[in-house]
């Protein structure tokens, strides 16, 4: 098991939103002490790539049926609610 946990990081083209919501998640949970790689893809990606995640956070709607947890929001893109949804990124990773 790696010494970080691995979260992907999914929107519709895999560019903008995705890049945007995987650097707010990197640096907050690193300055949190927490150790992450996060990886992006497309909303279609996240079946095939849902395996190596340990969870999986999203600005779209996606397939849950993947065994792994899914955080679907806008709280980064927007700011409402982004310290609510860090601490549920916390809690889904230390589970």
């Amino acid at each position: 098991m790696p010494p970080y946990k691995r979260i992907l990081v999914a929107c519709g083209t895999a560019v903008a939103t995705s890049t945007v919501v995987a650097k707010a998640i990197e640096e907050a949970l690193e300055a949190k002490g927490i150790p992450v790689r996060v990886t992006q893809c497309k909303a279609s990606e996240v079946p095939s790539k849902a395996a190596d995640a340990d969870l999986i956070v999203s600005t779209t709607p996606v397939p849950t049926d993947h065994g792994k947890p899914v955080i679907q929001t806008l709280a980064f893109l927007t700011g409402i609610g982004k310290e609510a949804v860090l601490e549920q990124i916390i809690a889904k990773l230390t589970e």
